[in-house]
């Protein structure tokens, strides 16, 4: 049970997320919520303070009259639930509100301490706000992303529960729960932040660990396929280059591979004496989607780990504006809610993750074009040539979807577009850079679960099962409870669908 005591790591989003497990807060949490917003109401008194006394954006240089000041964060959270397009699905939005309670759990946001208590009480629950996935521009935070959030702590909107679409008022009353009353900035301080962003962004990074898991477990069982010479994975080709991924690969596809009978010692076949030839029949040295893997999957590994590093740092950082500081006793205007960090981040592992991808469509390719293989019939066809086409219907989704993750691994961050009156001039388009990424990352799952059905298929060809190494003969074994053997040309969907949502929810 993950504790809420102002610094999360992702096995809490993993736990909270993936495992349903309950969110507590720690004693010291709602004390610090509430010293925050007692000094920030004192402080406000006779001063202008943004989003306390003032309006909103480039309305900040209207002052607002104290009796107005509640409706003032009303009318922004109303005004700003404006999302349009796709709902985002309910596990990216829970993440967003662990991301968001945190943040106000810092104590440097003013919030009413009624806040914190009533998030957690939604995550608890599992009634999930409705959020469009448009809207944001991540500059003041993900403002209208963000407000869809807050027009449900307001007791209005509509949420998700127990997997139908309801209105807020009516499952409050189910759950006896009281939406909150604004008291000072409830609304400014829920909406502006980079929550949305990040909470996709870490259920991104959990995504991306596990596809590139399997793609070292593909990766391993395609070199012994091939019965590929073992020693571009060796220990000490692989040391000699500096890279901390590159090393990490290397080992953990050695480790897959370290009870094969099918990879062979290149000194037993190639160093043991000169051989009266000209023309080698067997191939020297495998093509670079075998053989540079640890190079390939080595830069991905780290850019993963590099993404979460940012990530949780800005999961752990008050990301709002203005900032409460109780112990300086001031309070400081900034930026803190532009999502930059997010944005970079994301796009560099749709980047990485894109690359993985092409590697495994190529690795695919291989598997089916037999004049490259030279050992298994064209496109893995278990049935009569000519008459059946084994896998080479499902390359074409492989290669279509590839071309896709290729076209969207563009990068957002550099598409800056200014709005709100020109207040915003220079944006991060962080929570299109995490939507896009959770879109690349789910094509990799369909191209990987395609290379995975045609190994299984090629080992099924081979006869090799008591010859693969027992982490190959595992996968073989959990994919073929998916997938049956076919020799008989089937419908390929439901099972290339299957095997995806088996890959994903492995990472649960």
């Amino acid at each position: 049970m993950p504790t809420l005591k102002g610094k999360l790591e992702i096995a809490d989003f993993e736990k909270t997320i993936f495992k349903n497990e309950t969110v507590q807060l720690h004693k010291d949490i709602i004390e610090r919520v509430q010293n925050s917003f007692d000094f920030l109401k004192d402080f406000s008194e006779n001063k202008t303070i943004y989003g306390v006394n003032t309006g909103f954006g480039p309305m900040a240089q209207y002052k607002i009259k104290d009796n107005e000041r509640i409706q003032l964060q009303y009318n922004l959270i109303r005004s700003h639930a404006s999302g349009t397009g796709n709902i985002i699905a309910p596990q990216y939005v829970r993440a967003a509100m662990l991301a968001r309670l945190n943040t106000l759990s810092l104590g440097n946001s003013g919030v009413h301490p009624s806040v914190i208590n009533l998030m957690t009480q939604l995550l608890n629950k599992n009634i999930i706000p409705l959020i469009y996935e448009h809207g944001g521009v991540g500059a003041s935070g993900d403002l209208v992303q963000l407000a869809h959030l807050a027009l449900v702590l307001i007791g209005e909107g509509e949420v998700f529960y127990k997997g139908e679409r309801k209105n807020t008022k009516e499952v409050f009353e189910l759950e006896n729960l009281e939406p909150i009353k604004v008291e000072l900035r409830e609304g400014l301080a829920l909406m502006n932040g980079t929550s949305v962003m990040t909470g996709i962004g870490v259920i991104n990074v959990l995504y991306s660990k596990n596809i590139l898991q399997w793609m070292i477990k593909a990766s391993s069982a395609i070199n012994e396929i091939v019965m590929a010479y073992d020693d571009h994975l060796s220990f000490q080709l692989n040391q000699t280059k500096r890279h901390h991924g590159q090393r990490e690969v290397a080992k953990m596809m050695r480790t897959h591979l370290d009870d094969s009978k099918l990879t062979r010692k290149r000194e037993h076949h190639l160093y043991n004496g000169s051989k009266d030839v000209e023309v080698f029949e067997e191939k020297v040295q495998e093509y670079y989607s075998l053989r540079c893997v640890p190079q390939i999957l080595g830069p991905v590994l780290d850019t993963i780990n590099s993404v979460e590093n940012i990530l949780i740092e800005e999961v752990n950082s008050a990301n709002d504006n203005p900032i409460v500081d109780v112990e300086n006793q001031n309070v400081y205007h900034g930026g803190n809610f532009h999502g930059d960090y997010v944005s970079l981040e994301m796009d560099k592992l749709k980047i990485v993750v894109a690359k993985m991808t092409m590697l495994s469509e190529r690795q695919l390719n291989y598997l089916l074009n037999s004049k490259l293989n030279d050992i298994l019939p064209p496109f893995v066809n278990l049935g009569k040539l000519g008459l059946n086409f084994g896998m080479q219907g499902v390359q074409f989704t492989a290669t279509s979807t590839t071309a896709e993750s290729q076209m969207l691994s563009n990068p957002m961050y550099v598409h800056s577009i200014p709005n709100n009156n020109d207040n915003q001039d220079i944006v991060s388009m962080g929570t299109n850079a995490a939507l896009i990424a959770k879109k690349v990352i789910e094509n990799a799952f369909e191209v990987v679960a395609i290379e995975l059905i045609t190994i299984i298929q090629a080992i099924e060809y081979l006869k090799v099962q008591d010859q693969v190494s027992s982490k190959t003969k595992k996968m073989y074994d959990e994919i073929r409870a998916i997938v049956p053997i076919f020799k008989e040309d089937i419908v390929m969907y439901p099972y290339v669908n299957k095997v995806k949502e088996f890959l994903m929810d492995s990472s649960k």
